[in-house]
């Protein structure tokens, strides 16, 4: 007989992890606290490669990468890709993916930049930035939990579509924002304590997303989902429901996203987001969330970002060529795989 999916199977010490099934009374050291140690030592390891990062940066530029500025720089570029990767962290967790991502922040941004659109001003270049990047997660959900597609068409179709409509609308030109109040956001006169706005909405948006994930019943079935459909089904979760939510759950971290990478250039372009799929699954991924679903963790997740976009900030700063910032992500995101395999055989022994 079917067991139902536990309340408490987020309640333990690893983030956004499907329980083992319980066989019999356990010890105070069995299971939860082994996925708990290896949540702890997956983030330590990440922060250990960050701060390697981190010294690295300041041995070989050491004015340059240390200045105030750039930091805030990375965080601010962090912020971007970094709200995209939440949304994906979901998705990943469930069993799902969405290489749409980029295509979608595209699309909200030059439809959010249309002069029509900037006639509404500050609310109507951000109600337009999330009510596109939620009908295109509404239009995946749809087509992934109801028309039983498999995700990875879904999502690529959308990518070419939206692309395409972004490439239509813009007629492959940049459109300038002229909404100055949305332009101030970008300016260092609207720093708080020195900590750029798109930066505190990163944060809210990784608060948010890591309560959700591991404090509600929504994370808990996007979990169960992701460990064993049918099992959740049988445990009375409505999985294409939970995954229609999911969708559209990504496609409002794009239509944010779009928001913020309008407020950071000052422009919409049909361009933007271009790769940002490759880089929120590589940061999901390296962050601990199994690609196979059934386990995703926000904290890595963030923690993942900031590798990669350190590592892109050092490679500027030293003129490096981007093909090879593109092999050491490679190598990063290999490595991170390898590790999640031998942590999960480990796991079973």
């Amino acid at each position: 007989m079917t067991q139902p999916v536990s309340s408490t199977q987020q309640g333990g010490p690893d983030e956004g992890a499907a329980p083992a099934p319980v066989a019999g009374p356990r010890s105070k050291d069995g299971p939860p606290r082994a996925l708990g140690l290896r949540a702890d030592v997956r983030n330590l390891s990440l922060l250990g490669v960050l701060a390697a990062l981190i010294v690295v940066g300041g041995i070989t530029e050491p004015d340059a990468f240390l200045d105030t500025g750039n930091l805030q720089l990375i965080l601010t570029q962090s912020s971007v890709i970094g709200v995209v990767t939440v949304g994906m962290t979901f998705v990943i967790t469930s069993g799902g993916i969405d290489l749409s991502v980029g295509a979608m922040v595209a699309l909200a941004s030059v439809w959010a930049t249309t002069l029509a659109t900037q006639e509404y001003g500050f609310a109507g270049i951000l109600f337009t930035a999330v009510i596109v990047g939620l009908g295109a997660g509404l239009v995946n959900g749809l087509l992934i939990a109801y028309g039983r597609m498999v995700p990875f068409i879904a999502t690529l179709a959308m990518l070419a579509s939206a692309r395409g409509l972004a490439l239509q609308i813009t007629d492959g030109k940049t459109q300038i924002v002229t909404v100055q109040s949305v332009l101030d956001l970008g300016l260092p006169g609207s720093y708080v304590l020195g900590i750029p706005p798109l930066v505190m909405m990163f944060a809210a948006v990784t608060v948010i997303g890591w309560l959700v994930l591991n404090r509600t019943t929504f994370g808990r079935r996007t979990v169960a989902v992701g460990g064993n459909a049918e099992a959740a089904r049988l445990a009375g979760i409505d999985v294409r429901r939970q995954r229609l939510y999911l969708y559209l759950l990504s496609g409002l971290c794009c239509g944010i996203a779009a928001f913020m990478l309008i407020v950071l250039s000052g422009s919409g372009q049909n361009t933007n987001g271009n790769l940002y799929e490759l880089d929120a699954i590589a940061a999901a991924i390296i962050g601990g969330t199994l690609l196979s679903g059934g386990r995703g963790t926000i904290v890595g997740s963030v923690l993942g970002v900031l590798v990669f976009t350190t590592i892109t900030n050092i490679f500027a700063l030293n003129n490096l060529q981007s093909d090879v910032q593109q092999i050491a992500k490679g190598a990063i995101i290999v490595a991170a795989v390898l590790v999640q395999r031998r942590t999960s055989a480990h796991g079973e022994t």
